[in-house]
């Protein structure tokens, strides 16, 4: 599914316009990204919760010179799935 499938059936189920439901998608994801850029944690129940992991620095390699390079420390989202929705993906 993409982002305008998704504008799409929010449209279709909430009988709005293809616009409003465009800005209704886009308000929430970008209020996810705000709060995860705030260090925030973002939980929708039955859902998930999203939020910003710290991943340490390491030593990689490149794949052209096989040389060793350090990869600095860095924010990376993730999210993590409820038991609801596990349930339902499984087909329970």
């Amino acid at each position: 599914m993409t982002k305008a499938d998704l504008v799409e059936r929010i449209a279709e189920r909430a009988k709005l316009s293809k616009k409003d439901s465009e800005i209704v998608v886009n308000t929430v994801f970008q209020s996810i990204i705000e709060a995860l850029t705030k260090g925030d944690k973002v939980e929708l129940r039955g859902f998930g919760s999203f939020r910003a992991r710290d991943r340490q620095s390491r030593v990689g390699r490149n794949p052209k010179t096989g040389e060793s390079v350090e990869v600095p420390s860095k924010k990376v989202p993730f999210f993590k799935p409820g038991k609801d929705l596990k349930k339902l993906v499984n087909g329970g």
